[in-house]
């Protein structure tokens, strides 16, 4: 049986990597409570904490409806905890709390429990490769 035009198509591709790499890292941060998305954020908060939500939006590429969503319901949970910046009243900053700073360790290590499950079947080479080319894909 000839193969569909689609399954050659590099969108239909990627979409469909994003989707299972997707689905395994939300089943390993289920247990949680948290999903792939606020596992970002909080990444970008352990790198540096104190961002505005248009500082957060610009670095996961999410708009600012979308993230002010996303940054209620971490706040509900207890993940984050809004501030209004001293200096500038017209900023609130967002800042972990100790109940996302203890966690940092297991959600890296179950992000990287789904790096591993997903390019298990990758030489080492082939790896380096995929990464350097969705780097370059991303742009």
């Amino acid at each position: 049986m000839a193969q569909s035009q689609y399954e050659d198509c590099i969108i239909f591709l990627l979409a469909k990597a994003y989707q299972k790499a997707h689905g395994n890292f939300k089943q390993h941060l289920l247990p949680h409570g948290i999903t792939p998305v606020q596992h970002l954020i909080l990444e970008a908060l352990w790198d540096e904490e104190g961002l505005t939500a248009t500082e957060i939006g610009k670095r996961m590429t999410l708009d600012n409806a979308t993230l002010s969503g996303i940054l209620d319901r971490m706040s509900e949970k207890g993940w984050i905890v809004r501030v209004t910046d001293d200096l500038d009243k017209r900023f609130i900053r967002i800042y972990l709390t100790v109940k996302a700073k203890n966690l940092k360790p297991v959600l890296l290590t179950e992000r990287e429990k789904s790096n591993e499950e997903i390019l298990k079947n990758l030489s080492l080479e082939e790896k380096v490769l995929i990464k350097r080319l969705l780097k370059d894909i991303r742009g």
